[in-house]
């Protein structure tokens, strides 16, 4: 919560103050000034409201990570809009029901995208004159022409505004998460989001440099990085993540932290030993990763090539959550830290009552006043809150000191045999293996047990698949997991369903066992 009295920070104070100082370097090189961006978001300001957008309306964006994002959501973020970015790989239906669910008044994406951006406008018969476009499309206005003729000055009746981000969609149709908007200033508003990073240990008036290494329609890809710009640092725009990619950034612009999940980290150390030693990464200080369980072995390792940099937190789209220290995740290897101080942790069971220290339950969730809903799903929302808190479905548990460890998304477990097996305790052991790129586990029918263990192997450029390698891996794995997490099965993928933040998307490839049964996992 915003103090009055408390230092006052936030975009367009900084750029006001240091109009020369470099806000955003593209993923050309491009270097952009927070004077330059400050301007463009003000033109936006003033052309989305000479259309009629006013306070609480929405607006869609299709675009990659580039200059314009951070435009447009701090358009939004000081003209009390809602900014909701649009995952460009899905298809045109799926784009027309998000921008038609979130009451988009206005639609901005890029050329490279046209195709499907288009295609789900005309479905829609969305009005033409507020289609905008980064390059040339037909039916859509130059996204120039927003801000031409347009003041560079800071607009008149300022609000609070912010994203409205949706849900992967992995379990149905995607779900918008909406939040109230802030009876408070930008300011105010971007003070708080801005300190959110002094948790990690990144003050006011710190110098940073952050590296953006996925697309800015994820939730948390989005507040790092204008969190930062919120704080002062100047963020590197990385348009395809690359292993070697990232080393090259860091080592050039001397990058101190990023947001990533582990299955980058994974990448990164499958990189051989001769290309991962000739960069320079001592210039980070916070390496913050999050998203999915990280396999203990996997943060060793990156703590011993890194350094004690490595951060880690849980939270989700809808709030969160916990944090831990390199510190403090070496003296207990896995956990997701101890609560943030606005928030509180709890686990219960199926009855929900609480769960006793190290026993396994749902997680649920407090952040101080924080409310969200999904929008116009009433059932989701009441579904996802108990007494104040709020679950996303994951299974863990506290400790005897309140440290959470986490198992799986309670979805995603396999009862076999009234037994309960967490695949991501399986796949944070294969994934170790110096022949797998990537591994996804999941339970297919079973007559005798209800479900039995499947994985699906990714195996490393040049390794042939098949039963050599599937016996190979099972006398690897027995003498890391107990007989019954054992995968009964395997199957081989050139390449793994996930999406360029490393979101596996695990239903592709367990929905076909399972289509046409009446048990719905």
């Amino acid at each position: 919560m915003y103090v009055p009295g408390m230092v006052e920070l936030g975009f367009w104070k900084f750029a006001q103050e240091n109009p020369n100082h470099t806000a955003v370097i593209t993923a050309e090189g491009e270097k952009v000034s927070a004077g330059a961006l400050l301007a463009s978001a003000n033109q936006v300001v003033h052309g989305l409201r000479a259309m009629g957008l006013k306070k609480g309306d929405s607006i869609a964006i299709m675009l990659p990570n580039s200059t314009e994002v951070f435009e447009l959501f701090m358009a939004a973020a000081q003209a009390g809009w809602y900014v909701t970015p649009v995952n460009w790989h899905l298809a045109a239906p799926e784009i027309a029901y998000i921008v038609k669910d979130c009451g988009a008044k206005a639609v901005v994406c890029s050329s490279r995208f046209a195709d499907n951006a288009v295609k789900a406008c005309d479905s829609l018969e969305f009005p033409t004159e507020a289609r905008f476009c980064v390059g040339d499309v037909d039916g859509f206005r130059p996204y120039a022409e927003l801000k031409n003729g347009q003041p560079t000055s800071l607009p008149e009746d300022r609000a609070a505004g912010g994203p409205m981000t949706y849900t992967s969609g992995t379990t149905g149709n995607p779900k918008g998460v909406r939040r109230p908007m802030a009876n408070a200033t930008p300011e105010a508003v971007s003070s708080m989001q801005a300190m959110f990073l002094a948790l990690f240990g990144m003050m006011p008036g710190s110098k940073g440099v952050h590296l953006v290494v996925a697309p800015t329609y994820h939730t948390a890809v989005l507040n790092f990085s204008t969190n930062h710009l919120h704080l002062g640092h100047t963020i590197v725009l990385m348009d395809k993540w690359t292993p070697e990619g990232t080393l090259e950034l860091i080592q050039e612009y001397k990058v101190t932290n990023s947001h990533m999940v582990p299955t980058q980290f994974n990448r990164l150390l499958k990189l051989p030993e001769a290309i991962r030693s000739k960069y320079d990464v001592s210039s980070l200080s916070h390496m913050i990763h999050s998203a999915a369980p990280c396999p203990i072995e996997t943060k060793q390792k990156m703590l011993d090539w890194w350094g004690p940099c490595i951060y880690e937190y849980y939270a989700a789209s809808e709030g969160g959550g916990t944090l831990v220290t390199p510190e403090q995740w070496l003296a207990k290897p896995g956990t997701v830290g101890l609560p943030w101080p606005i928030s509180t942790i709890r686990i219960l069971d199926d009855e929900h009552q609480p769960c006793a220290a190290n026993d396994v339950g749902t997680v649920w969730i407090r952040m101080g006043e924080h409310k969200f809903e999904y929008h116009q799903d009433e059932k989701k929302t009441g579904d996802a809150w108990k007494d104040g808190f709020f679950t996303v479905g994951d299974a863990g548990y506290l400790d005897e000191d309140g440290y959470l460890f986490l198992c799986d998304r309670k979805a995603d477990m396999i009862i076999s045999g009234g037994v309960n097996i967490y695949p991501a305790e399986i796949e944070s052991v294969f994934i170790t293996h110096p022949k797998v790129a990537d591994v996804a586990v999941f339970g297919i029918p079973d007559e005798d047990w209800g479900e039995q263990v499947k994985a699906v192997i990714q195996p490393v450029s040049g390794i042939s698949s098949g039963p050599d390698l599937a016996a190979e891996l099972l006398t690897f794995a027995v003498e890391r997991l107990a007989k019954y997490k054992l995968p009964k099965s395997f199957d081989w993928s050139e390449q793994l369903p996930r999406d360029p933040n490393g979101k596996l998307y695990k239903r592709k490839l367990r929905d076909p066992y399972w289509t046409g049964r009446n048990t719905a996992i």
